[in-house]
């Protein structure tokens, strides 16, 4: 059996499901470059192979045809890259459907995925806990007088399409005209914003009107910022990653920002410890929010939740759902499921041999 992966040739991702290919006594994968995709190059998958869709990756090409000439650091853009990769997208389901092969990840659920408006609505739809939202925010103006009306004081803005906490900004507003914006967005040259690996902060009400306003004609998702749980002085979120509906891969991302995410100096947590703090029947209720949110995506083998854990320890809510969230190196499989002992690509390819690969859902 040879799997078929659309992804971009060198990119971390593509190298590490081969590598978890090869130690299952498997061919290596056949890539399909997404720049083909992209720019309507003809490609072929082979009749019943088992087919994943990855991540684009950070390749400049790739992202020149997704959002266009520029800075691939920049910030905005977001809506030409998204009708660009759910485009792609159709091409590969297209593909996938012609040949028969069996998907690993359904392309309409990663479509839901990478639009956080839909996905926060699909997960409210079944009962999954998510944060408070405020729907339909188009201006800096709009986001105010919402925030007001909802007496939310502080939220999260995210733009509507992207990953990787770019262009999300942490908002806090106070009695007094005070207001605090934490962002990985810098200013670029040229007024515009590029994505930093240092959070800053913006506090006066110009410099967030601006940077709001610079994101707002991609589309904006704004939600209540969940207070969350924290162990030595740090916040603290989970990445659990979900293959074939069970929870199987988590770490702990621990921050002094209200950014959690690793490249935004976040650290590893002790995965231990907040159990401990959790206790078990509180660990398993968190395990179960994870699977909840993964069974809104049933064309997907694999996706990587975002939990968000409550101050008290007792309380969740999915802040995130990732088409590729995997990424997760050297981290092994949690004692007692199917992916103990194994990394996350590894687990993947053990969960997707013939017999238990879902038949074809494009």
């Amino acid at each position: 059996m040879t799997f078929a992966v659309v992804g971009t040739p060198g990119d971390r991702r593509v190298g590490l499901f081969a590598a978890a290919c090869r130690s299952a006594g498997l061919a290596e994968p056949r890539v399909i470059a997404w720049r083909d995709v992209l720019r309507g190059a003809a490609f072929e998958i082979a009749p019943g192979a088992p087919l994943r869709i990855d991540s684009p990756g950070e390749d400049a090409a790739v992202d020149a045809l997704l959002r266009g000439p520029g800075d691939p650091a920049r910030v905005g853009g977001g809506a030409r890259w998204y009708a660009a990769f759910t485009a792609g997208l159709d091409r590969i389901a297209g593909a996938a459907a012609r040949a028969g092969a069996r998907t690993l990840n359904d392309a309409d659920d990663i479509a839901v995925m990478f639009d956080k408006r839909r996905c926060h609505e699909r997960l409210a739809a079944a009962g999954v806990p998510v944060p408070d939202a405020l729907p339909g925010v188009t201006s800096y103006g709009e986001l105010r007088e919402r925030m007001a009306a909802a007496r939310m004081h502080r939220v999260f803005v995210k733009p509507a399409h992207g990953s990787s906490a770019a262009g999300v900004i942490a908002l806090q507003t106070a009695p007094g005209g005070r207001i605090r914006a934490t962002t990985s967005a810098a200013r670029a040259a040229g007024g515009g914003y590029a994505n930093s690996l240092r959070v800053r902060t913006y506090e006066t009400e110009a410099e967030v009107a601006h940077l709001v306003g610079a994101l707002a004609p991609d589309g904006l998702h704004v939600e209540r910022w969940v207070p969350k749980a924290a162990l030595g002085g740090r916040v603290l979120d989970l990445r659990v990653v979900v293959i074939a509906g069970e929870p199987s891969h988590a770490v702990v991302r621990t921050s002094r920002s209200p950014m959690t995410n690793l490249h935004l100096g976040g650290a590893r947590g002790d995965l231990g410890a907040v159990r401990e703090a959790m206790g078990e029947d509180g660990w398993r209720r968190a395990l179960d929010v994870c699977a909840r949110a993964a069974a809104c995506f049933p064309g997907s083998l694999m996706v990587g939740v975002d939990l968000l854990v409550r101050i008290g320890w007792r309380g969740f809510a999915v802040g995130e759902v990732n088409a590729f969230g995997d990424l997760l190196p050297g981290l092994t499989g949690l004692p007692g499921t199917a992916a103990e002992g194994l990394d996350t690509y590894t687990a993947q390819v053990r969960a997707a041999l013939p017999e238990k690969i879902p038949a074809c859902t494009t």
